[in-house]
């Protein structure tokens, strides 16, 4: 702006100066102003640049390396105190397993919980843990097992917290999550890479888990500017469909973030609560989704007599959450797909099937290092 500034002051100048004999004065002056407004903007210029590159150096100096021993906070509330980077990790949820992975440090893994050969995740992208020793489930702990592992960290549900002291009296520093919801997901997240020095690869995680939320967003949005209703959802249990999730579970945040109503909601509930068909009926919500894991079909639901006239039922509106790599309707990392699922099935004129389908490659190709769409 300085520089055509100048140019229109020198303009004015000559012509006055062709007036009065002096243009060629003028001239000589002007040519001065107009080099030292040049080098005056062009210094702006490269203090510009020169910043530019100092604020890409800063992020490229950002250190992520965790420095031992570190006293971390678990989910529990607890202080656990880990004295070197761990090498020997057991884990005794499929949540933390697979979050282990998605850091990329399934190589440590040492003891994984029971029952991890009927997880395709691990078949898909680290076969090698289901050879693994199991230290059973949160019924069935096999504490022994565990101890003789001889691991330097150990990462248990929120339910083993007796198990959790038993150890950490042997010197066993052990880390108790409890996932239940969106931001517990992200907690368990940072504690986890804090504990096990991968928090750059935590980051892009995060990042990554934030894009999708900005895009259920921006989709939650355009929905409601179109005078568009928000869709009613009745999630079906694993074992039986007369069980469902109420407000105080980790799925109610997923119908919500795909821009749906749990018709459960008014349950406030810890775990899956047993209703009658005459509920259902009450609540008669627009779709019907079935849990990943669930023992029945949507045929099964839609042949159902006590449904028959379920406004989900008479639209053919029953679905299943894929299984093909995880129960996206649970806390896992990459539980937010199951959000961008729902969301493709509840407004598919807003997440198309090739925007979902594009998502979820990226996802498991960055983090788990396979194709899902090829599987």
């Amino acid at each position: 702006m300085k520089k055509y500034y100048v140019l229109l002051m020198t303009a004015m100048m000559l012509s006055l100066a062709a007036c009065t004999g002096n243009a060629e004065t003028v001239s000589e002056n002007s040519d001065s102003e107009i080099v030292e407004a040049s080098e005056t903007v062009s210094d702006e210029d490269t203090e510009e640049v020169e910043a530019e590159e100092t604020e890409e150096t800063v992020e490229e100096a950002i250190d992520y390396t965790i420095q031992y021993p570190i006293a971390i906070t678990d989910q529990a509330g607890r202080e656990v105190t880990i004295e070197s980077e761990p090498q020997k990790i057991v884990s005794g949820y499929y949540i933390s397993s697979s979050m282990l992975i998605a850091l990329g440090i399934e190589d440590k893994l040492v003891g994984i919980e029971a029952k991890a050969d009927k997880r395709p995740i691990y078949k898909l992208s680290a076969e090698e843990l289901i050879d693994l020793p199991s230290v059973g489930s949160a019924k069935e702990f096999d504490l022994e097992g565990c101890i003789a592992l001889e691991p330097d960290l150990v990462i248990l549900p929120m339910k083993l917290k007796d198990a959790a002291a038993t150890m950490e009296e042997l010197g066993i520093p052990v880390v108790l999550v409890n996932p239940e919801n969106q931001d517990l997901l992200l907690e368990m997240a940072d504690i986890i890479a804090t504990a096990t020095n991968t928090v750059e690869k935590e980051e892009e995680l995060v990042a990554y888990i934030d894009e999708q939320m900005s895009l259920l967003s921006e989709t939650r949005d355009e929905v409601a500017g179109a005078g568009i209703e928000t869709a009613s959802v009745y999630l079906a249990g694993n074992s039986d469909f007369l069980s469902t999730a109420g407000n105080g579970m980790y799925q109610t945040d997923l119908i919500a973030l795909a821009g749906g109503y749990n018709v459960a909601s008014e349950i406030e509930d810890s775990y899956w609560v047993d209703i009658s068909y005459e509920q259902v009926l009450a609540w008669d919500p627009e779709y019907i989704i079935l849990t990943s894991d669930a023992d029945y079909t949507v045929e099964d639901v839609l042949n159902n007599e006590n449904l028959v006239s379920c406004k989900a039922v008479v639209n053919g509106n029953v679905y299943q959450m894929p299984s093909k790599a995880e129960a996206w309707d649970s806390p896992v990392p990459s539980g937010v797909l199951g959000a961008v699922w729902l969301a493709n099935t509840l407004y598919p004129d807003y997440v198309s099937d090739d925007e979902y389908n594009d998502i979820v490659e990226e996802y498991y190709e960055t983090f788990y290092g396979f194709s899902y769409n090829e599987n």
